[in-house]
């Protein structure tokens, strides 16, 4: 008997990289004949409209974010704040919650999905709703921070350890307050605790171990959607880029992003194109200006443009980063390890180097693919203070990209085997398929 539909409300946090995953998700629910409500601000919507292959069944709901002291006139997202201001938005998200009551009591949805909003569950289950904390990032980072606290089980994975600079920025991320008087982890784990279930957007493949530990932790449910692999592009690559590209052998060039949000700081992002140079391979790099810059030409090395001329591109703006991806002629990929990134990357044939910036998750997902999977090749940074040089970025990427070396052909075999997983027949819908029926049993329960 074909089982009914679900009407789903989605309160993703205020972030472009946590927003478009909820919709791909949505998108793969919908197709499906579920029925989807994501409450995202207005002004953000036409930003992310393009992304909603099924309007019939797929609503954005407005969100409007009250004025925080603090905060710039009409900020939404984190895109519109640094990232010292985060919390603050923080504070705008969390005075939504009588907003948040009025479209639930009209909305009726049998489930709503939610990630730092960590009141909603409360809330849901007074209206006689399941709430589901959905984690868009890998459940590795959440499974070691339970493994620091002493009453729980050791850590599954031994290989993955934190370097000293990283353990300091661990604690102060924990401690951090994000939010009115709220830490950071408690959000986390209250959300945890008070859901009816926890859910990450991966597979037992990658991070089964991972599951396993915190259904033992918090005593619930841990469910996983799957990878969600995004719709395949139906947009051709701009000609610009196409032709530059085509100018290079097959697999040569070096390319390097960061991600919508990542800014480095100038010395660091002098020393990432330096390094690059001192490969002497081809390289695109997308990456936005540095701290204190207006613009990537403003920041570029003395005599840089010059020395790299018809073998080097430096750009601060949006590229079309799956389909740069798929082309021949890009042979490895540098990437800062934030999720949708290491997915595109896994799902490229493109050779890896891994540098995480300052995020946790993206340091955790670096390790977890270097040394767990032994997949791609880390950047070596100071122990102490974390910086990497133009050496240690040369070093890497002519690890990977020298066809002899040992390092690069095992990289390459482990790379291709976990994309065979990924890409292998039915294994993302199938994902879905069983998250669907996972979520039906706990509207039973």
């Amino acid at each position: 008997m074909e089982e009914p539909r679900m009407h789903i409300a989605m309160y993703p946090w205020l972030a472009i990289g946590h927003m478009t995953p909820y919709i791909q998700l949505a998108n793969k629910l919908a197709r499906r004949g579920h029925r989807i409500s994501i409450f995202i601000p207005p002004r953000t919507h036409s930003k992310l409209q393009h992304l909603n292959l099924h309007p019939q069944l797929i609503t954005f709901v407005p969100i409007t974010l009250s004025h925080v002291e603090g905060l710039p006139q009409g900020a939404e997202t984190t895109a519109d704040v640094d990232r010292s201001r985060s919390s603050l938005l923080m504070v705008a998200a969390d005075r939504t919650e009588k907003q948040v009551e009025h479209l639930l009591v009209q909305l009726k949805p049998n489930i709503v999905f939610f990630d730092m909003i960590h009141w909603l569950p409360d809330l849901a289950r007074r209206l006689g709703i399941k709430s589901v904390q959905y984690w868009v990032n890998g459940l590795v980072v959440t499974a070691y921070d339970k493994s620091t606290e002493t009453q729980n089980p050791p850590f599954p994975d031994l290989s993955i350890r934190l370097h000293m600079h990283e353990e300091k920025l661990f604690e102060r991320i924990r401690e951090m307050e994000f939010g009115n008087g709220v830490r950071f982890v408690d959000r986390h784990e209250w959300g945890a605790r008070s859901s009816d279930a926890v859910a990450y957007k991966n597979c037992r493949e990658m991070e089964g171990p991972f599951a396993d530990y915190l259904e033992k932790v918090w005593g619930k449910p841990v469910l996983l959607s799957g990878p969600v692999i995004p719709e395949p592009q139906t947009s051709s690559l701009e000609p610009e880029w196409d032709h530059w590209l085509g100018g290079f052998k097959h697999g040569s060039v070096v390319y390097c992003a960061f991600g919508s949000e990542c800014i480095l700081e100038l010395s660091q992002f002098q020393e990432l194109l330096l390094g690059l140079e001192l490969s002497g391979m081809p390289f695109l790099v997308a990456v936005k200006p540095p701290k204190g810059c207006e613009s990537v030409e403003a920041a570029l090395p003395e005599g840089f443009e010059v020395r790299v001329r018809g073998r080097g591109i430096v750009h601060g703006g949006w590229v079309q980063q799956q389909l740069i991806l798929e082309h021949p002629s890009v042979g490895c990929f540098i990437t800062h390890c934030g999720a949708g990134s290491m997915l595109e990357a896994l799902l490229s044939q493109c050779q890896l180097v891994l540098l995480p910036t300052a995020l946790l998750d993206q340091i955790f997902n670096a390790r977890m693919i270097s040394q767990s999977f032994r997949a791609g090749v880390e950047v070596k940074k100071g122990e102490e203070d974390g910086l990497f040089t133009k050496e240690s970025v040369c070093e890497a990427v002519r690890a990977v990209m020298n066809e002899e070396n040992e390092i690069a052909k095992e990289v390459k075999e482990n790379h291709a085997k976990l994309r065979n997983i990924l890409l292998s027949t039915n294994f993302d819908s199938n994902y879905i398929d069983n998250f669907c029926h996972q979520l039906q049993d706990l509207l039973k329960s």
